[in-house]
């Protein structure tokens, strides 16, 4: 089962409430845990050991923000239909095509069945159900109205996930023609001018300059390859651990992202919509202003927003009017401010912020294709410089020696 590593599945037989013998697995963190699960679902215990790790097996499938939402809209259209909540679990888990998200799916039926509310069973996962997702089923089940927030659940997380992939998207992709515009261009120093150069040398004749300054480039390559490799590769992992562990360093990225030209602006307007989707989402569920924006600041998905959001909570708490702070901040555009103020004079504050996703939402997927646009001539003339630098480089002795002999 997907699940906290503290907890370990156990292989169980016992007998039910009607004399029946039945089996089955159940996560705890001790033995002596899940015997007292068992009995307090009415099974008297016969059997129970630790389920035996396999040597030999299939790869482990992780479980994606995807697959968590597919799950919302899935349990939200069952609950919808009038299915039962452990009956739903128990369709959705058994027809789940990932085992690692299936599992789990089936290990909250088994939390459920043992007296959990939703939310509790979820809280048990918070690796994959964050604050914001069991705050909202909780306010659903206190309110009885979890199918109407299970749908509104799933709503955030679709919205937020096509967000998610069009940002990836405009960042995935000049890198990685860059990537490899860096492999054609190593393989052509490696292997193909070496060959251009034992040629050259059979003519014993004067090369070009930039003939040489590639052959030389081809040459230094060739030796200190494995010394530019470890250079990527420390660079690789030093980024990689300062920005696990470092909130300077972070601060400082994600502030520098945000000043370069469309992408920065990208960043922003998604940071918005994120704001703008996720809050709207918790105030429609009621939760409180105050404890709403903790969950808001954690969900822009950028430490410069997420510090001026969780400033914002404690203006308001104070019992400052979120237009005025969200004024203060400096992040966040006029209109943006202006249909906050509205909706809070209105007390319609969550159909307002629905309309500022809805509106940002749409500028980030149009900014992305402009990005696309923009991108695709800069690249083809990056990688014509480079590989057809390299070409040009290799033949101008010849066109030299052509010339020489004409």
């Amino acid at each position: 089962m997907a699940k906290q590593e503290d907890q370990i599945d156990f292989l169980w037989e016992g007998i039910d409430k009607q004399a029946k013998k039945t089996n089955g697995m159940i996560s705890a963190k001790s033995e002596v845990i899940a015997r007292s699960e068992l009995r307090r679902m009415g099974i008297r215990v016969v059997k129970i050991k630790p389920k035996p790790k396999p040597l030999f097996g299939p790869k482990v499938q992780k479980i994606t923000s995807g697959d968590i939402a597919v799950f919302a809209r899935q349990l939200a259209t069952m609950l919808e239909a009038g299915v039962p909540l452990v009956q739903s679990f128990d369709i959705i888990g058994k027809g789940h095509d990932n085992a690692s998200m299936s599992e789990m799916l089936l290990g909250i039926k088994a939390d459920i069945e043992g007296g959990d509310t939703l939310a509790q069973a979820l809280g048990k996962r918070p690796i994959y159900f964050d604050d914001l997702f069991c705050n909202l089923v909780n306010a659903g089940e206190q309110a009885g109205v979890l199918e109407g927030l299970l749908d509104k659940i799933a709503t955030y997380k679709e919205k937020t996930e096509s967000i998610k992939k069009k940002v990836k998207k405009a960042l995935t992709y000049p890198i990685a023609v860059l990537v490899v515009a860096f492999i054609v261009t190593a393989i052509l120093l490696i292997f193909v001018v070496p060959v251009f150069q034992e040629l050259f040398q059979s003519f014993g004749a004067d090369l070009p300059a930039f003939t040489k300054f590639v052959i030389g480039l081809s040459e230094w390559v060739q030796e200190w390859w494995w010394a530019v490799v470890a250079v990527i590769g420390g660079c690789g992992y030093t980024f990689s651990y300062f920005k696990k562990r470092s909130r300077p360093f972070n601060h400082f990225l994600d502030r520098t992202l945000l000043k370069i030209p469309v992408v920065g602006m990208i960043l922003e307007k998604s940071a918005i919509a994120r704001f703008a989707r996720t809050l709207s989402t918790m105030s429609a569920a009621g939760v409180p202003l105050v404890e709403a924006l903790a969950s808001v600041a954690g969900a822009c998905g950028n430490i410069i927003f997420y510090d001026g959001v969780m400033k914002m909570r404690d203006d308001v708490a104070t019992g400052q009017q979120l237009q005025f702070s969200m004024t203060q901040t400096g992040l966040f555009p006029n209109m943006v401010i202006q249909m906050v103020a509205i909706g809070e004079e209105s007390g319609s504050i969550d159909s307002m912020l629905d309309k500022v996703a809805d509106f940002f939402e749409e500028e980030v997927d149009n900014l992305v294709d402009n990005l696309a646009s923009l991108m695709e001539p800069i690249i083809m003339s990056v990688l014509g410089v480079l590989v057809g630098g390299l070409i040009v480089a290799m033949y101008l002795p010849i066109f030299k020696l052509g010339a020489a002999v004409g």
